[in-house]
């Protein structure tokens, strides 16, 4: 079972009967009229009926329970947030199952658009908006809590690109969290709760800010734009593709013992139904890219900029003819961005990408801190991310305006059972 989203008003009582929108008493929400794209907003206001409904963008929720974590297979979300933490001093595998026992459950219950125990009042007027909350373990949490013998292979550091230009302080960390929403105070609401809820068992390590395109906000679903104003996410893997669950998700059937200490193991029983994220902070270099013609820009990526469509011909998810000749020579160029990603070039290498756009101000010469929070997802890094990563590292035409400044690689368990939380297999197997 993947991701599994339906729109649901958050009137609907969850385990506790108590929602966000309830503890208001007389605070309702009033829909404003949808336009041609299926838009709606809602507006708190006192006095009205207690009954009044959500927007569509308010009302929709995700599961938290099911085969894998949410927020994989979710669409994008317009807001989130990446943060990572280190347990504390003397904290081992006894306070980090307790922590993500508690986490487990008061994401379950936001994401149900109900109100946590000592609730803040963030989003109280607010529904779920298809929030999703997932969790994950970094290479030194197996060491932390006496868990070495279980680490995946699977985890083992990345290597290093020419392109990176790391942060350690904004790299890797024990524990990690991908929180996305449709509504910013919501998003806010999740992180600033689990944060809180971290307590003296874990602290934060850092944390990231994301945002993309707003649902209803286009006249018609579309693929993403990211900041440099280009179409991004193409060619990323759908579900519904033959063999996605293989590309993306660990096998239900563990493949030998998977840990660190035999090289080669194959997939951990307690990672069954998850999946690897790859956690990338790439700066774009905007002004640059902004210096270079429409022509010089589409030469870098390969494909039109009005409309994602290669530069061959047909629309955006046209095949590329990548021995198409012009004028001038190869109409897509053998640096294009386009030609050195696509998995046929990699081997058959495939990930899915989920990611965000950021900004995070201006330099004292007014150059912008902005870029993509790289998020991809996939069953092995060494078979995913990593042979693409090193293919665009040798030669890829968009490396002088991108620079990676952090990354971090996390191990994301399946999904929780009813009942249970994220990761029990692994702390309590």
């Amino acid at each position: 079972m993947t991701d599994t989203s339906t729109p649901r008003s958050a009137e609907a009582p969850g385990p506790s009967g108590v929602t966000r929108r309830r503890l208001l008493g007389t605070a309702g929400a009033t829909a404003l009229g949808a336009t041609g794209a299926g838009a709606g907003y809602a507006l708190a206001r006192s006095g009205e009926p207690e009954g009044t409904p959500l927007s569509s963008v308010g009302a929709d929720t995700a599961m938290f329970h099911g085969k894998h974590q949410p927020g994989i297979t979710t669409a994008l979300h317009s807001r989130g947030h990446l943060i990572a933490f280190d347990l504390a001093p003397g904290a081992g595998r006894r306070e980090a199952a307790a922590l993500l026992r508690r986490w487990s459950a008061t994401a379950e219950r936001l994401m149900a658009g109900e109100a946590p125990e000592g609730d803040n009042g963030i989003a109280l007027d607010s529904g779920p908006a298809m929030l999703t909350v997932t969790f994950g373990f970094g290479h030194r949490f197996f060491t932390r809590t006496g868990l070495e013998p279980r680490r995946p292979v699977a985890l083992d550091p990345l290597p290093p690109f020419s392109s990176d230009r790391l942060d350690p302080r904004r790299s890797e960390g024990d524990l990690w969290v991908q929180i996305g929403a449709n509504d910013g105070l919501v998003a806010f609401h999740a992180l600033r709760t689990l944060q809180t809820q971290a307590g003296g068992t874990a602290r934060v390590r850092w944390q990231m800010n994301g945002f993309n395109r707003s649902p209803g906000a286009t006249a018609r679903p579309m693929t993403a734009r990211n900041l440099m104003g280009q179409v991004d996410g193409t060619r990323n893997p759908k579900p519904s593709d033959p063999g996605f669950a293989q590309q993306v998700f660990v096998p239900d059937e563990p493949s030998g013992t998977g840990t660190a200490a035999v090289p080669g193991g194959g997939s951990p029983a307690w990672m069954a139904g998850g999946s690897y994220a790859v956690v990338r902070r790439i700066r774009m270099l905007l002004d640059p890219w902004e210096g270079l013609s429409l022509q010089e820009q589409e030469a870098v990526i390969g494909r039109h900029k009005s409309d994602g469509s290669p530069l061959t011909g047909g629309d955006e998810t046209t095949e590329p003819d990548l021995e198409a000749m012009g004028p001038d020579g190869l109409v897509i160029p053998l640096d294009a961005h386009a030609r050195i990603s696509r998995p046929d070039q990699n081997g058959g290498a495939t990930m899915l990408r989920r990611p965000f756009s950021y900004h995070d101000g201006y330099d004292a010469k007014g150059v912008p801190d902005a870029g993509l929070l790289f998020v991809c997802w996939q069953a092995d890094p060494a078979r995913g991310f990593v042979p693409v990563q090193r293919k665009l590292d040798r030669g890829d035409a968009l490396s002088p305006f991108i620079r990676h400044e952090a990354s971090g690689l996390f191990a994301v368990p399946g999904g929780a059972e009813p009942g249970g939380y994220v990761g029990q297999a692994l702390l309590e197997g």
